[in-house]
């Protein structure tokens, strides 16, 4: 009895890991930083709320664009969560569904670098 087709398959694989270390590992841990870090260095607030604020909006869209892939006509995208497959060969280009996972991941991408940056610069 087979309850998914391969093509599924791999995007069940694709989307498990990229939600449980993109899109979730990451956030916790920048959610805890973004609690406790102000407290361990005596300050009231980080030093850029308004930035802090901006980076959670892009990482928010940026995991909704990602998860919104699972509804194109294709499915979501289906090459691994590392993305290294597809790009080996020149025959396999991703469908819109592994472009939503490309710039949604891009997104995310930089509201965790604004984070970081925010981060630093109220430790500094």
């Amino acid at each position: 009895m087979q309850f998914l087709s391969a093509e599924q398959y791999n995007q069940s694989f694709t989307m498990h890991g990229t939600i449980m270390l993109l899109l979730f590992a990451t956030p916790t841990f920048a959610g805890f930083a973004n609690a406790i870090m102000p407290l361990q260095i005596g300050s009231p607030d980080v030093a850029f709320p308004r930035l802090n604020m901006l980076s959670y909006w892009l990482f928010l869209l940026g995991g909704l664009i990602v998860l919104s892939s699972f509804f194109t006509t294709q499915g979501a995208a289906d090459f691994g969560w590392i993305a290294y497959t597809p790009l080996s060969g020149g025959e396999r280009t991703p469908y819109v569904g592994g472009d939503m996972w490309i710039m949604g991941l891009a997104l995310a991408g930089f509201g965790t670098i604004l984070g970081a940056v925010n981060f630093i610069s109220t430790i500094i």
